[in-house]
């Protein structure tokens, strides 16, 4: 994993802008991280996962790189991600996106039926 590409991206995001670089060290050692890498070994996306690996998972801070997007990786991170051993058979597997919805909708993320049931 490289952390500088990961923070460059995610401090860059909508989400998370300005995001300080040592809180987003602390979300990535304390968590489940995956990353996408080109032929030359550079990471070019990233995702990870807050999960107690037995009933709930917060999925969280995906990304592709910009220039590679639209070539099927986003489908193969998050499919990796849900068909993970460790992450299968989970109660509640939740995400956030305000831009995304037809790719997570494939892996079977829908939107909260009674939304206000959250907090």
């Amino acid at each position: 994993m490289n952390p500088n590409v990961i923070y460059n991206f995610i401090a860059n995001s909508y989400w998370a802008k300005g995001i300080p670089k040592s809180v987003m060290q602390s979300a990535i050692d304390n968590s489940m991280c995956f990353g996408v890498y080109s032929a030359h070994n550079e990471q070019v996306g990233f995702a990870r996962v807050v999960t107690d690996k037995a009933t709930f998972a917060y999925l969280a801070d995906v990304f592709i790189a910009a220039h590679l997007q639209g070539n099927g990786l986003s489908k193969l991170l998050i499919k990796t991600i849900v068909e993970h051993p460790e992450l299968k058979g989970l109660r509640r597997f939740l995400l956030a996106t305000s831009d995304a919805h037809g790719l997570y909708g494939q892996y079977g993320f829908k939107p909260i039926d009674n939304p206000a049931l959250l907090m």
